[in-house]
């Protein structure tokens, strides 16, 4: 799942980004709201971080010029501004969740999982396919009793076709959601990983569930 984090304070940007990207993210991060709609413009996300504060335009400001645009990504806020009115002014203004600074990273991992189960219609969060299961709050991956060890990369990708189960994804749309800006392997970097998955989720076991549909991309699913 990819993450655009706009805040300006460069510390708790490069906190965000590191938390984020060691749960399994793939994570873009600017410090302005004009950089933010550069961003935005070019990439779809999964869920976006905003702070309200920002140079050249404002948290809200961007919100604004995102749902103009028809960017219906999740939207959380964050902000040292903590009176009722400045949440319910966020919230009307189309965020999906608001979070007063300082915060728990611990919280603001478990909002960024209901945000991103609710865009994708799961609600829990175990992901199951069959006898393959992976959970989103622990990122524990089982298939049956066999408990299986994956990279953060690998984790990823997983998660995403789980979250989109029997559907085909294209290249593009797995690179688009799993890598960031600031990838620069292969072009066949998803046909790579893709390996590496079937390696460890179908290797030894009867039904096959990452399936590649010729022409279009990759699905998985069971029979």
């Amino acid at each position: 799942m990819r993450i655009l984090i706009a805040e300006d304070e460069r510390d708790l940007n490069a906190l965000l980004k590191k938390k984020l990207v060691s749960e399994g993210y793939s994570v873009d991060a600017c410090f302005d709201g004009e950089e933010a709609l550069d961003y935005l413009g070019a990439a779809e996300y999964d869920a976006v971080i905003l702070d309200i504060m920002m140079p050249r335009r404002d948290g809200l400001e961007v919100l604004r010029q995102m749902r103009a645009r028809g960017i219906s990504a999740p939207v959380m806020f964050l902000t040292a501004r903590d009176t009722i009115e400045d949440r319910v002014r966020g919230l009307d203004a189309g965020a999906t969740d608001y979070l007063v600074k300082p915060f728990s990273f611990n919280e603001l991992m478990a909002r960024i999982r209901v945000m991103t189960r609710e865009k994708y219609g799961s609600a829990s969060s175990l992901l199951q396919v069959g006898d393959l299961t992976l959970d989103t709050s622990t990122q524990e991956v089982r298939r049956g009793d066999r408990r299986i060890e994956l990279s953060a990369k690998e984790y990823a990708l997983l998660r995403y076709l789980m979250m989109n189960r029997d559907m085909v994804l294209s290249r593009d749309m797995i690179e688009n959601h799993v890598w960031n800006y600031d990838y620069e392997g292969g072009t066949n970097i998803v046909d790579v990983y893709i390996r590496y998955l079937r390696r460890k989720i179908d290797d030894g076991e009867e039904e096959k569930l990452i399936r590649t549909v010729r022409g279009r991309g990759y699905m998985i699913r069971e029979d």
